[in-house]
């Protein structure tokens, strides 16, 4: 969902070399990997020689004693827009639709909208001038009604695309909502139902279904990052709405399979032909971004993360070689603490025989977020000293005087703005949405923003009332 993680993927891609593939070790490193990360559970396959192998450590939910197996269905997050995708191509092939068609003509509420001229290829390819932003943001209530998508989607029809169409790249759920729709409408049936019928069922994928909004209780609970600790989601609701963009839910050995399909270079769902295009760059502008995969040709490797609150996913193939991975984590890394990059990365890339050395920087992150949780405590401490000192406050005068009083007033402003614009819109969220993955950081963002201004808000409040009270003394 987030969109600098294209950019951790390209970091990752950098400090990968080549390595036989050593089965006997990778169950030990991912176990080795899973207990440091502290995430409840992980599950993994993966494909080498047309053979599927797998693995899986922890538990379903925390603390339930119930263990994870490579059965156990986990959401998938964004690598579902690779399944949104290949349905698009089925209906290509179907005649159905044209890739590059205006989604007006399949649409009725984009025909006089901003976006009539989108066209299907460049919603495929993150190319349709949605912003990140607009794609996490505005959604309807959670209402799961049979019609919550369509209703979404004209609603979306209404927006101003951040960007021309075609002119630029930015990751957006808005396109594949957009996607999910326009199978909707020219199938007839609801999205999970053409997924499940045409895509799941034929592959074999039995421990795999697409969100429609109801409990499923077989799959595993979502944990957040929680000040180092986790915090269980136990509600195990499925969201109907994103379904398009983030809700099949599948278990890793399912999901070798669908990766096995999607290299074999048959033609089978889809001919061998269309699922090579949707594996190589789809434009100029989208150079490292097929028709729902992230491509990296240097490497010859094709991906894809996924991230919804309290789940974590990665699938990785290296289609010239037959050779594919994919990781499934029950929780959301936290932010210098109880990440699960390193957990994800070096179990899918020992997957396709490469070797993972782990990204530096991490200390880094633990200052930042320490920061954010220790800077309340530290302007509360300044509340209570400058009350205590307040004589001294109410003592300055001239320009010095003013000037330490509204400088400090001045700097928790933009602190305030750092904290709750700034930095969310580093991630393309607000700071509302940013609290649904990262909850412990934004009580720490908010924290940290409200007892600033309380502090210089307070020193100005204390000079003021003295200057009042020495002006009726005077009268």
């Amino acid at each position: 969902m987030i969109a600098i993680v294209r950019w951790v993927w390209a970091a990752m891609l950098l400090t990968v070399s080549g390595v036989a593939w050593a089965t006997p070790s990778t169950d030990a490193m991912a176990q080795s990997l899973w207990q440091r990360s502290s995430a409840p559970g992980v599950a993994y396959a993966y494909i080498e020689n047309n053979e599927i192998g797998a693995g899986a450590h922890g538990e379903v939910l925390i603390g339930s004693g119930e263990q994870v197996t490579a059965d156990t269905p986990f959401p998938l997050g964004s690598i579902s827009k690779s399944f949104t995708a290949l349905a698009i191509m089925q209906q290509v092939e179907a005649g159905q639709l044209r890739l590059d068609d205006a989604i007006s003509t399949y649409l009725p509420a984009f025909a006089t909208g901003p976006g009539e001229t989108i066209t299907l290829r460049q919603l495929l390819s993150h190319t349709s001038g949605y912003s990140t932003l607009q794609g996490n943001e505005n959604r309807l209530s959670r209402d799961m009604g049979d019609d919550v998508l369509q209703r979404q989607v004209e609603q979306i029809a209404s927006w101003q695309p951040a960007n021309p169409p075609g002119q630029s790249w930015a990751y957006s759920n808005a396109n594949y909502l957009i996607l999910g729709a326009v199978i909707e409408t020219v199938t007839g049936r609801s999205y999970a139902e053409y997924i499940e019928t045409e895509i799941l069922d034929p592959l074999g994928m039995s421990r795999s279904f697409v969100a429609d909004g109801s409990t499923r209780p077989e799959m595993v609970a979502a944990h957040l990052p929680w000040f180092g600790g986790r915090w269980a989601l136990s509600g195990r609701e499925t969201d109907r709405l994103n379904a398009p963009a983030g809700g099949v839910i599948a278990s890793a050995r399912d999901v070798a399979r669908y990766l096995d399909m999607m290299m074999n270079q048959q033609d089978d769902l889809i001919s061998a032909e269309h699922k090579a295009l949707m594996m190589r760059p789809a434009s100029e502008v989208a150079l490292f971004y097929g028709l729902g995969w992230y491509v990296d040709t240097t490497n010859q490797m094709v991906s894809h993360t996924g991230l919804i609150p309290g789940i974590e996913t990665l699938a990785i193939m290296q289609p010239a070689e037959r050779r594919a991975a994919v990781v499934l984590v029950n929780a959301s890394g936290g932010l210098g603490f109880g990440e699960t990059v390193d957990l994800r990365y070096a179990v899918a890339l020992r997957g396709v025989g490469m070797d993972y050395s782990p990204g530096g920087g991490v200390w880094g992150r633990k200052i930042l977020t320490l920061t954010f949780w220790l800077l309340p405590f530290l302007f509360v401490s300044g509340v209570v000293i400058a009350w205590l000192k307040r004589s001294g406050l109410r003592a300055k005068t001239g320009l010095s005087g003013l000037f330490s009083l509204w400088f400090p007033f001045a700097i928790s402003l933009a602190l305030a703005w750092v904290c709750l614009a700034l930095l969310p819109s580093l991630f393309g969220v607000s700071i509302a949405t940013l609290a649904r993955y990262q909850p412990d950081w934004t009580i720490g963002l908010w924290a940290s923003a409200a007892s600033g201004l309380l502090w210089a808000v307070l020193r100005l409040g204390v000079y003021h009332t003295a200057g009042q009270a020495a002006e009726e003394r005077s009268r």
